[in-house]
């Protein structure tokens, strides 16, 4: 008897255990995450109910922001005082960097934007039209958002940015009731890591699949590009930068988003093996005796033309890209209103900047295709 009492408890342990087991397999199973390459933020469907985590609201940000997302037509209960709460389709947003504009237009949504702060720097023609109609309204002079503005738009959710900390405008407005969410897509460190975050509008506007659709094409046509670089026969060598103060030269570091890109299109960049995820500030006199006989120089800073960068500092002249014309700019390009393209529109498509550098440096390898970004430099 004690015999058949003991191999029964045995089995109710084992029933039990494997119970637990599965429940923690099914409990695991239902969370999953659509991000690859972005570490600032992720997605995340967890137990039937949609999160936004936000890892990196700006630099040196060490708080994790969780938000549950509702669609409003949902039956769920959102009496959930715990956590916070956005509701999608969001309809009337607000958002603060011109990076943002290029995500919410290609999902077909830059009539939700009903405000933004120093517009003159937007330079897509589309959102340009619905600013010069009094549709987005500016809500932001110098440094300063305007919180009066803000307050009486009501909008229902506000994409914030910020550098070093949380905005104090910002702050005042979601004290206020108006929901806040910052996005950290500039602190990327890859190419397609910025571009990922169209995911994060795609889900503001109950998009998840159109968002999801476009990304793909952009990272596949990234990485079609990154083996078309690999079939040039040689490596040429590229300076980028300029100097910015006095004899320092800044130039972006090895582990910069830069350099992958550089990397990327094959080419070998001077100082590809210095070690930061910014930029360098180096002497002139290092930079020169480095860089003197690179084959390209490609973005010198803020400079549109040559005569610009002699005025600056006549010693330029002495850089064989200089004398044989071999200088490209994304400062060249600009919008109606005088904002640069690349600024705006380059971290959502990291596709067709390396498409331009490897037409710069390796032309033959893309034949028909025409400068996005960049241009020769007069």
């Amino acid at each position: 008897m004690k015999n058949s009492s003991y191999a029964f408890l045995l089995f109710l342990l084992i029933l039990v255990s494997c119970n637990k087991e599965t429940v923690n397999k099914k409990v695991e199973s239902t969370k999953k995450t659509t991000i690859k390459y972005a570490k600032g933020f992720d997605i995340v469907e967890e137990n039937g109910f949609k999160k936004l985590i936000i890892k990196s609201a700006y630099k040196g940000s060490n708080e994790i922001y969780e938000y549950k997302v509702y669609n409003k037509s949902s039956s769920k209960n959102l009496n959930d005082l715990d956590k916070k709460i956005i509701q999608v389709p969001v309809k009337e947003i607000i958002v603060t960097s011109t990076t943002h504009i290029p995500m919410v237009e290609l999902l077909k949504e830059e009539k939700s934007i009903i405000g933004f702060p120093f517009s003159r720097y937007v330079s897509s023609e589309k959102t340009r039209q619905l600013i010069d109609l009094g549709k987005i309204k500016e809500i932001g002079k110098e440094n300063a958002l305007n919180t009066e503005i803000l307050l009486d738009l009501q909008p229902e959710l506000i994409v914030g940015y910020s550098v070093s900390s949380a905005d104090k405008s910002l702050s005042t407005i979601q004290k206020s009731g108006i929901n806040v969410i910052y996005n950290g897509d500039w602190l990327e460190e890859t190419p397609l890591g910025r571009a990922e975050w169209i995911k994060f509008f795609g889900i503001l506007f109950d998009k998840e699949q159109l968002a999801d659709s476009i990304f793909n094409v952009i990272e596949n046509n990234y990485l079609e590009a990154k083996k078309i670089a690999l079939k040039s026969t040689k490596q040429q060598t590229v300076l980028s930068g300029a100097i910015m103060s006095k004899d320092i030269w800044n130039l972006p570091a090895g582990d910069s988003f830069v350099a992958q890109f550089l990397e990327d299109a094959n080419v070998n960049y001077l100082w590809k093996n210095t070690k930061g995820k910014g930029s360098l500030s180096l002497s002139f006199e290092s930079v020169f005796e480095k860089g003197i006989n690179a084959d390209y120089w490609i973005a010198p800073g803020y400079f549109s033309s040559k005569e610009q960068m002699l005025s600056s500092n006549k010693l330029y002249e002495k850089f064989t890209t200089f004398k044989e014309d071999k200088i490209y700019s994304p400062s060249i390009k600009k919008g109606k209103t005088g904002g640069i393209i690349y600024y705006e529109l380059a971290p959502t498509r990291p596709d067709l900047v390396l498409k331009d550098i490897i037409k710069i440096t390796n032309p033959e390898l893309l034949p028909n295709y025409k400068f996005t970004f960049f241009e020769k430099m007069k």
